[in-house]
């Protein structure tokens, strides 16, 4: 019934294998693909002719986690997989990013490819093996790619690079970086490191590409296996006559309104150029789309052209120059800190906030139930960009651009031990001309230390770009937007002044070589360490304070058979204790106390009626006590919320007393002094401690000079013997004889 292909080989030290022929027969192109123990069908179906008058590449690549695939039930009130999560978000754009430019460009017919994880062994990621099933997917579809696609993840152990680390060997890694790529060069690099140097970084993405070589060769062999045919894309009409005519009567004013320097002023007139020329060119309506594509071929000519005959970008600017900068902090009184990071027409506002740990984000999917303590959002409203637009829940863009930030600023933070703050980062742009997520990055870096979040260092990002015809190529420093959407390259680059902290490159065309990315990395240093001096004139360090209105946090332990005593009955003494002092409370399973609140009196209020339910006692220490209750042999005083102390009557004076009710009262606040422990139960004493209560002193010191006995009890020992509730034994000789009932 199957006609069933199969490719096995070892990959990073693991089995990988790659099916096609039993599941998803129906699609154009379908690859089952298991790495170790995990799975993930790939499937691609494609229209075999485009919508009419579709002027764009509709692709679109959805990445799925099933519950499944880990024995996992989803959480929540539908018990079912809905809305993506922020993983397969990121996962979609990673494989989205290196298949977009393998397709030809005439291609404009609908594509979509799914990518579902059907088993995960919590070993090995799912993201990687995803890509290479789309990859085998795509080539089995016959769809109209220039060639097929490789990737793996590089980590780096001990000094050496590794391939397709584990999960758990990946804790012990200084770097997580995915590249992908063809036979001729590297598409997409995406990545998070500890500082490390450009020449590390490069080497990780050589070694990465070099081993992806073994996927491709795997994939070309299943294609050739299979017999699969490629779709052949009907020629377009060049309109080289048209384009020739455009270039004549418009050339010139491009190059002029390329020319001006605001980026508003340049678009409104490119806007009326390719008006007037649609106008004069499109006499029939199917002219209008190729009137439209060539005027964007004419930009992107005198755009590059420029660059490559003049070295001299539109705004006038070298390839190594950094639009001016202005960094500032403090923009907003009220929160926890805030900064305005502007580059050029590129601007971000960019507001933190700290929290406790209750305010953790709470991550449930393929892998155990996790929190995360540090959330970096980024937002782009239209306005940034001086249109009407949608508003609503982010994008796939927004939410990798704030992903990228994030991978960033993260191997700067404090550990939760030392900062035991949830931290959330907003970087709203404001304005934007290139390079957003480069300024949310400087700005988030900038923030946090006026927040007075204790950084290791100041991080600064930049991105870098590329204009490449033939052998001849420039690497720009620094992008613009239309040098980003004209050109062949998006190399993003952030880190300190000892590393790289993150780095993101996506290509536009087949690929680049390795002495590019060089290139691109040591002009990427030069405007880092130019951004970091830029960002010192504004904050040098973390601040040692916080803001007013930010909570205070401490922490301290308790012994953990003493947490349900904290808690209470259903949490009654904990919820107490939040609503008496305005402060928060969190125990955690060894016995950790995290206090949090506004204001040190909030803490410090918290922090007492805690440590006063799980103290004892201490020998010697003196203490304020109420009088529980009276006995004939003292009394019993409550010294801390949860314990108890005998006053034997011995101890209420330095004479003796008939009865402790003589001095005492129940209610009663005294002083006294913890003079022993014995299994468990504490003594106290009163006698040579100064008493604070007035009416305790006054009657102390007539027992004192009465004699050190009271009256009440001197004439109840002149009427003779008391009788016990046993039987009329004298007391007087510890009940030695009975006397004479009649």
């Amino acid at each position: 019934m199957f006609t069933v292909y199969k490719k096995e080989l070892t990959f990073g030290g693991k089995p990988l294998t790659i099916e096609t022929g039993r599941v998803a027969r129906q699609a154009d192109g379908s690859a089952l693909v298991t790495y170790g123990e995990t799975t993930v069908l790939a499937t691609v179906c494609f229209e075999k002719k485009p919508k009419e008058g579709q002027g764009f590449f509709p692709l679109t690549v959805t990445y799925q986690e099933k519950f499944y695939a880990n024995g996992k039930i989803p959480g929540g009130f539908l018990k079912r997989e809905s809305r993506p999560s922020e993983k397969e978000t990121l996962t979609s754009r990673l494989i989205d990013r290196p298949i977009r430019p393998l397709f030809d460009e005439e291609f404009k017919n609908e594509v979509q490819i799914m990518c579902q994880v059907l088993s995960y062994d919590q070993e090995n990621n799912a993201d990687m093996v995803a890509m290479i099933a789309a990859s085998a997917a795509l080539s089995l579809s016959g769809a109209p790619t220039a060639a097929p696609l490789g990737g793996c993840r590089i980590g780096l152990i001990d000094g050496k690079y590794v391939v397709n680390p584990t999960n758990e060997e990946q804790k012990e890694s200084n770097l997580d970086l995915l590249v992908a790529g063809t036979h001729e060069g590297v598409l997409m690099v995406e990545s998070q490191a500890q500082e490390l140097s450009e020449e590390i970084m490069l080497g990780a993405v050589v070694h990465g590409h070099k081993e992806s070589q073994k996927i491709i060769k795997a994939i070309e062999e299943l294609v050739e296996a299979t017999g699969t045919e490629r779709f052949v894309v009907e020629a377009k009409e060049t309109h080289e006559e048209l384009y020739a005519s455009l270039k004549a009567i418009y050339g010139e004013d491009v190059v002029k309104a390329y020319a001006l320097p605001k980026k508003l002023d340049r678009k409104a007139t490119l806007d009326e150029l390719k008006a007037q020329a649609t106008e004069k060119f499109a006499t029939e309506d199917e002219l209008v789309d190729v009137v439209a594509k060539l005027f964007k071929k004419l930009e992107a000519d005198v755009l590059r052209g420029a660059v490559l005959d003049t070295k001299t970008r539109i705004d006038g600017r070298s390839p190594t120059m950094i639009r001016p900068i202005v960094c500032e902090t403090d923009i907003l009184p009220r929160v926890h800190g805030s900064s305005l990071f502007t580059r050029g027409e590129t601007q971000g506002l960019i507001v933190a906030t700290l929290g406790n740990s209750k305010d953790e984000q709470m991550i449930d999917g393929l892998d155990d139930m996790a929190y995360d303590r540090f959330m970096l959002h980024y937002n782009f409203p239209s306005y940034s960009v001086g249109e009407c637009g949608r508003v609503g829940p982010p994008g796939r863009r927004e939410i990798g651009h704030g992903k990228l930030a994030r991978r960033a600023i993260e191997p700067m933070l404090p550990s939760k031990e030392d900062f035991p703050y949830t931290i959330r980062l907003v970087s709203e742009i404001t304005e934007s001309n290139g390079s957003s997520s480069m300024a949310s990055v400087c700005g988030s870096s900038m923030t946090l230390m006026a927040a007075g979040v204790p950084m290791a260092r100041p991080v600064s990002g930049i991105a870098m770009g590329l204009i490449k015809e033939g052998e001849d190529f420039v690497v720009l420093s620094d992008i613009l937007g239309d040098e980003d959407h004209l050109g062949d390259m998006d190399f993003k680059v952030a880190g300190t002044d000892q590393g790289i902290t993150a780095l993101q490159m996506d290509i536009k065309i087949t690929s680049i070589t390795p002495e590019i990315m060089k290139q691109a990395l040591a002009q990427a240093y030069e405007g880092r360490i130019h951004i970091l001096g830029k960002m010192a004139e504004a904050i040098t360090e973390s601040r040692t304070e916080m803001s007013e209105y930010a909570p205070s946090i401490e922490s301290f332990y308790i012994d953990k058979e003493k947490i349900r005593e904290v808690i209470g009955t259903g949490g009654k003494v904990i919820r107490q204790i939040q609503e008496d002092t305005g402060a928060d409370l969190t125990i955690e399973e060894d016995g950790k106390v995290i206090i949090s609140g506004v204001g040190k009196a909030t803490i410090d209020a918290a922090t007492k009626m805690v440590k006063d339910i799980v103290a004892v006692a201490e020998v010697n220490k003196q203490y304020t006590g109420e009088i529980v209750r009276i006995v004939d042999f003292g009394a019993f005083v409550r010294i801390l919320p949860n314990v108890e102390g005998l006053l034997h009557i011995s101890e209420i004076a330095p004479v003796r007393l008939g009865h402790a009710e003589d001095i005492l009262e129940e209610g009663q606040k005294i002083e006294v002094k913890c003079i022993g422990i014995e299994m468990g139960k504490v003594k106290i004493s009163m006698k040579e401690i100064e008493q604070t209560n007035e009416d305790v002193k006054a009657k102390l010191a007539a027992a004192i000079e009465a004699g050190g006995t009271p009256r009440r009890e001197r004439e109840e020992n002149d009427r003779g013997p008391r009788r016990d509730n046993r039987g009329g034994r004298d007391n007087r000789n510890g009940g030695g004889r009975r006397f004479n009932r009649d």
